[in-house]
C-alpha cells in the first residue's frame, strides 16, 4: 500500500500544486501528519510567541487522483485514524473564543493513556481522533490551509474521524487532496483556537461519485447521520449556509418537496457549531439517516 511521509506538506490549498503522490480512483493510501504546530511545540517550556506562523496547519500531500476531473463529485472514505502518543493545547491572549480574557501564553502537554488524554493529571478526556484540515484544491488562487471554505481546508468539524465519508467538488484535475490538523480529541467550537492538537496517520481512499453531480460539498457521511458544512464571516451567515445547503440536498438528492424538507429539518434536523476562531466560522446541519430510508433513499457508492 502506498504511504505519504509527513515530510510532504503544503501550508495552502492552490490549483499550481505539484502532487506529492498519485493514486487510482478508490485506492487505499496512508497519509503520515504533523500537529499543527508542525511539531514546534516539544514541551511546555516551549511558548507560541516564538512559533514559526510560515509553519503552521500543514496538510500532507497532495494527491492526485487519476481520471478525476473538474467538477466531479469525490468521496473521501476515512477507513483508519490513528492519533500520537501526546497532544498539545495552547493559550494565547487575544486569540480566540476567549481570547480578552485569557491572561497569558501557556503550553499545555496532555499524553495519551489507552483511550484518553490526560488533562493536568487530573481530566481524563475519552479520545475521539478527527480531521482538522481537509480538502482539495481551488479552481484559483492560494488558500491557506487554516482557512475553511468551499474547498474544505480547517473546517475543524468533529464528524470527520474513522469510519466517515467527506464529499468534496474537485475544482481542478485530480482534485489535489491534502489533510492535517488531527485532533486526539475536541469540543465543538474548539473555543481556545485548538483542540488536543496531534500528530497521527490515516488511511484513506478517494472514490469519484458520478451519481452525485449537484451535491452541496462539503458534505459528511457517518453510520447514522449525514451533514453539510458551511463556512462565512459571521455564524449567522454560515448557518444560513448549512441550512440551505441541507434543503438543496433534501430536495435535489432525495426528492422531497422544499416544504418537507423545511418540516423534517425543524423535526428531527440539528444544527452544531463546527469552530468559531478560524478567519471564517464553521457550521454545520446535521440530518439522520434512518429518515432518509424511509424515503427509499441511500447515498450512492
Amino acid at each position: 500500500m502506498k504511504r505519504l511521509t509527513r515530510e510532504h506538506v503544503f501550508f495552502a490549498f492552490a490549483p499550481d500544486l505539484q502532487p506529492a503522490l498519485e493514486v487510482q480512483p478508490g485506492e487505499e493510501v496512508w497519509l503520515e501528519t504533523h500537529d499543527c504546530f508542525e511539531g514546534q511545540l516539544k514541551s511546555e517550556q516551549d511558548l507560541i510567541d516564538n512559533l514559526d506562523w510560515n509553519h503552521v496547519n500543514p496538510a500532507t500531500g497532495p494527491l492526485y487522483v487519476q481520471g478525476v476531473k473538474a467538477g466531479d463529485v469525490v468521496r473521501v472514505d476515512i477507513l483508519e485514524l490513528r492519533v500520537g502518543e501526546r497532544s498539545t493545547m495552547v493559550t494565547v491572549p487575544g486569540e480566540g473564543a476567549l481570547g480578552k480574557h485569557l491572561t497569558h501564553v501557556e503550553t499545555v502537554i496532555l499524553p495519551r493513556v489507552g483511550d484518553t488524554v490526560v488533562f493536568r493529571d487530573r481530566v481524563r478526556v475519552p479520545t475521539r481522533p478527527m480531521i482538522g484540515v481537509i480538502g482539495v484544491a481551488p479552481r484559483e488562487g492560494k488558500i491557506p490551509c487554516g482557512t475553511p471554505g468551499p474547498h474544505g481546508g480547517n473546517m475543524d468539524c468533529t464528524l470527520i474521524g474513522e469510519g466517515a465519508s467527506v464529499y468534496f467538488t474537485a475544482a481542478v484535475e485530480g482534485a489535489l487532496f491534502g489533510c492535517g490538523d488531527f485532533h486526539a480529541a475536541m469540543g465543538d467550537g474548539e473555543i481556545v483556537i485548538c483542540g488536543a492538537e496531534t500528530p497521527g496517520e490515516v488511511r484513506l481512499k478517494i472514490t469519484p461519485v458520478p451519481a452525485l453531480a449537484g451535491l452541496p460539498t462539503p458534505f459528511v457521511e457517518t453510520t447514522d447521520r449525514v451533514a453539510t458544512i458551511y463556512s462565512a464571516p459571521t455564524m449567522d451567515e454560515a448557518s444560513q449556509g448549512a441550512i440551505e445547503a441541507m434543503a438543496k440536498f433534501l430536495t435535489d438528492q432525495v426528492g422531497l418537496s422544499v416544504n418537507d424538507a423545511g418540516l423534517l429539518m425543524s423535526l428531527v434536523g440539528e444544527l452544531k457549531v463546527c469552530q468559531v476562531v478560524d478567519p471564517l466560522k464553521t457550521m454545520r446541519f446535521e440530518f439522520p439517516k434512518a429518515v432518509l430510508a424511509d424515503y427509499g433513499y441511500r447515498l450512492p457508492r
